[in-house]
C-alpha cells in the first residue's frame, strides 16, 4: 500500500529557497507515496503542476487530519525564515520527523517572539536561561537591531528537536550538531538534490549581457549581507587589480539593507570594477553564471546550512570558491577551491583566482569534475529515494517501492528568453533617504523585521508609497 504522507513546506510565491526545493524534490517524491502539502492559510501555489497532481491542504487542518489516521507520516521543513511560523507551530504540537535546513534558528526564533507572540522578552528569557549571561547578552544587543555574528553561536533549536520523531539532514555536519544536543534521536542524511543546470556558452552569456570576451570576470550569487564575505573578496579584486589584472567583478542579488555595500565599494575605488545587478529573473541569472570565469559563494559565519545556489554553480561547471566551514568542508578537494576564514583568507582569494585566470585548463577541468559531482551525488532521484527510505525505517513501513515509473511532472525551469541589458549597471552614490523612510526602517528594526520579512515590509513599502504619492 502506498504509504500516506503530509508534507508540511513553503511553497511558492513564499519567499524561500526552501519553496523551490521541495517543488524540485516533490515530483520524485511522490513516485513512492501519496503526499499531501499542507501550506500557511491563504497562501496560493503559484506552481500549477502543485494543484494539478497533489492534494492541498491549510496546515490549520493537519491536527484534523491526524486525528482522522489520514497519515502515514509527517514532515516538516523547518529553517532560519519566518515562512515556518506556521510549520513551527504544528511540529510543537503534532511530532513528526523534520527536515533541518539551519541548523541554527535564532534569528526565526527572535522574529517569531516579536511578531507572532509579540512579546520579545520570551525571547530574552529563553536565551537567558538556555545560554546563561553571555546569551542574554547577545539577546539584549539583537533586540536593539545590533545584528552580531555571535547570534550563530546561539543555535535556539532546541524546542524544535525536543518534539520531533527524527531529523533529516543535508549534511553530515548538521546531524552531527544534532546528535550532540539530542543523541537518542534518529537522524538520516538526505543529500540535496537539484535539477542539472543547462550548459551555456561563455562567450554567447557575455554577448547577451554586453561583457566584453576578454575581462576577466569574478561572481557572486545570491542576498548579499555581510555573512557572503563580500569585503574580503572585494579587497582581493583591488589587489588583483594593482598586480596589472583587469578583472571586474559582478554582484547578482539583492542588498540587505543593513549592508552598506556602495560605501565600500567607494572605499576601495571600484566603482568602475564592480556591478551590481539587483535581483535578476532566473535566464538572466544563468547568464551571468554562464559569463563567470570564477565564481563565488563564501559564508561565515553560517546557519549549518547546505546551499543550493552552491550547487548550481557547481552543477553549471563553473570553477567556484567557498569558505573552509562547516558543511562545505564535506565537498571533496577536487570540486571547489576551499578558502580559510582566517587572516590569510584574502591572500587564499588571490592566490586562487590569479591561478585559475591564468591556467585556463586547470580551471575548466575544475568545473568540469564540479559538474560530475553534482550529476552524480546531488541527483533529485537520488535525494527522494535516500529520503523515502529514511521515513520507512522510522515509521516501520515495508521497503519503498516506486508506484510511478516517472516524476510526476519534470520541475525544470523553464526558462525562456528575455532581453538583457547590454549596458552593466553603475554603481552611484547612495541617496539620503527621507525623514519618513527613515523612521519606518527604525521601527521596523524595533520591532525585529530583517530583510528576510519579505511579505512585511513589501506592505511597508506599499504604505510609504502611498503617503509620499
Amino acid at each position: 500500500m502506498m504509504p500516506r504522507i503530509a508534507y508540511c513546506s513553503p511553497v511558492n510565491p513564499a519567499a524561500s529557497g526552501i519553496s523551490d526545493y521541495s517543488e524540485e524534490l516533490l515530483p520524485y517524491l511522490a513516485q513512492y507515496a501519496d503526499i499531501t502539502l499542507l501550506v500557511d492559510d491563504g497562501l496560493h501555489p503559484t506552481n500549477p503542476f502543485l494543484r494539478q497532481y497533489l492534494t492541498i491542504q491549510p496546515l490549520r487542518k493537519l491536527e484534523h487530519f491526524v486525528r482522522r489516521g489520514a497519515f502515514d507520516a509527517i514532515v516538516y521543513h523547518m529553517g532560519n525564515s519566518p515562512v515556518h511560523a506556521r510549520i513551527w507551530q504544528s511540529a510543537q504540537r503534532i511530532p513528526g520527523v523534520v527536515v533541518l535546513h539551519d541548523f541554527v534558528l535564532h534569528h526565526f526564533m527572535l522574529w517569531y517572539a516579536a511578531n507572532v507572540q509579540r512579546d520579545v522578552q520570551r525571547y530574552v528569557t529563553m536565551m537567558r536561561t538556555r545560554y546563561g549571561d553571555e546569551g542574554w547578552h547577545v539577546a539584549q544587543l539583537m533586540i536593539r537591531s545590533r545584528f552580531s555574528a555571535a547570534a550563530f553561536n546561539f543555535p535556539c533549536n532546541e524546542d524544535v528537536l525536543a518534539a520531533a520523531q527524527a531529523v533529516i539532514g543535508h549534511s553530515r555536519h548538521i546531524l552531527d550538531r544534532v546528535a550532540a544536543i539530542r543523541p537518542d534521536l534518529p537522524r538520516g542524511l538526505v543529500p540535496m538534490g537539484i535539477p542539472l543546470p543547462p550548459l551555456i556558452d561563455r562567450n554567447e552569456a557575455r554577448q547577451r549581457l554586453g561583457i566584453p570576451l576578454d575581462r576577466p570576470l569574478l561572481a557572486s550569487f545570491g542576498h548579499i549581507n555581510a555573512w557572503k564575505r563580500i569585503e574580503p573578496m572585494l579587497r582581493a579584486l583591488a589587489l588583483l587589480r594593482r598586480e596589472g589584472i583587469d578583472a571586474h567583478c559582478v554582484l547578482v542579488g539583492s542588498v540587505s539593507p543593513n549592508y552598506d555595500l556602495d560605501s565600500l565599494i567607494w572605499r576601495l575605488g571600484l566603482q568602475t570594477a564592480v556591478t551590481v545587478t539587483g535581483y535578476v529573473p532566473r535566464t538572466q541569472f544563468e547568464y551571468y553564471v554562464a559569463a563567470a570565469d570564477i565564481c563565488f559563494n563564501l559564508r561565515y559565519p553560517t546557519a549549518g546550512e547546505t546551499s543550493a545556489s552552491l550547487l548550481r554553480l557547481l552543477g553549471a561547471g563553473k570553477p567556484t570558491l567557498v569558505s573552509a566551514v562547516d558543511a562545505f568542508c564535506e565537498l571533496p578537494p577536487d570540486v571547489a577551491a576551499q578558502v580559510d576564514v582566517d587572516g590569510s583568507e584574502i591572500d587564499l582569494i588571490v592566490a586562487y583566482c590569479r591561478r585559475l585566470l591564468s591556467d585556463r585548463s586547470l580551471a575548466a577541468a575544475l568545473g568540469a569534475r564540479a559538474r560530475e559531482y553534482v550529476a552524480t551525488e546531488h541527483t533529485l532521484p537520488g535525494a527522494a529515494q535516500a529520503m523515502i527510505r529514511f521515513l520507512a525505517d522510522v515509521y516501520g513501513w515495508p521497503p519503498p517501492r516506486l508506484i510511478h515509473p516517472q516524476p510526476l511532472w519534470d520541475p525544470t525551469p523553464v526558462c525562456e528568453p528575455e532581453p538583457v541589458e547590454t549596458s552593466a549597471p553603475t554603481i552611484t552614490a547612495p541617496a539620503q533617504p527621507s525623514l519618513l523612510i527613515q523612521s519606518a526602517a527604525r521601527a521596523a528594526a524595533e520591532i525585529g523585521l530583517t530583510e528576510d520579512d519579505t511579505d512585511a515590509l513589501r506592505s511597508v513599502a506599499v504604505r510609504i508609497n502611498e503617503l509620499t504619492a
